[in-house]
């Protein structure tokens, strides 16, 4: 395993609870849209054995053409101490990443895509929007669906639906309301649709998905194989 130490470069307020940490790129690390990565903090390796505790499962919020690697997340009051240690940290500060992987690249297959999202999980779209916005070859259209209730939506100029490029941006306050949306979009029964969430928002759409005639092979899930199987059946 190749551990790349890299600093923070930049911390951009986002929301009132919600910061992305823009890292300096590390010589011949790349990745692609829809990838996450494992940040660790300053002595997560120190030991015989990493501290879990300070590590974390994150999505890349940007795109190799952005000359930074973002790291978006919701950092409340109450909250870990991993987070509260990374709210802690500024310009400048160490930080590791490593396993880097992409479960959710945007496919090119001709058809519809939509991305169904709650909250911070539009950290992941972001990238396959701008990828989208730079080459849509391949893809019909571009359909995000996002729940969010706060009206401080995340990343206001790239989820702005855009007609004449065939993207549409839709934030709604409520669930009720996103799954009516979803039943909509799920006439659509050659879609592709990349669902990101909470386990139990994850097991809520494929129910949904599945139920309306969607195939499993058509829900893209930001998991690796074998969980996108124990979550498709």
């Amino acid at each position: 395993m190749q551990i790349h130490w890299t600093k923070i470069n930049r911390v951009i307020q986002e929301t009132p609870e919600i910061r992305t940490y823009m890292l300096d790129c590390p010589d011949g690390f790349t990745w692609e849209e829809g990838s996450h990565t494992h940040l660790g903090l300053e002595g997560f390796n120190a030991g015989e054995k990493p501290d879990k505790g300070l590590v974390r499962h994150m999505s890349i919020s940007t795109l190799p053409d952005e000359a930074s690697i973002g790291i978006t997340t919701r950092i409340r009051k109450q909250r870990s101490e991993f987070k509260d240690m990374l709210e802690g940290l500024d310009a400048g500060s160490p930080v590791a990443i490593f396993k880097t992987h992409s479960n959710v690249p945007l496919k090119r297959e001709g058809k519809n895509v939509y991305l169904l999202s709650a909250g911070v999980g539009l950290a992941t779209f972001r990238p396959l929007v701008r990828e989208y916005m730079n080459r849509p070859d391949e893809v019909r259209s571009l359909y995000s669906l996002n729940i969010d209730s706060s009206k401080d939506h995340l990343f206001p100029g790239i989820f702005e639906s855009a007609p004449k490029k065939g993207f549409t941006s839709k934030f709604v306050d409520d669930r009720d309301e996103y799954y009516q949306h979803v039943r909509n979009l799920a006439e659509d029964k050659d879609g592709l649709f990349y669902v990101v969430g909470s386990d139990a928002f994850l097991i809520e759409n494929i129910a949904l998905l599945r139920g309306l005639g969607i195939k499993a092979e058509q829900i893209m899930l930001d998991k690796r194989e074998h969980m996108v199987q124990e979550f498709l059946g």
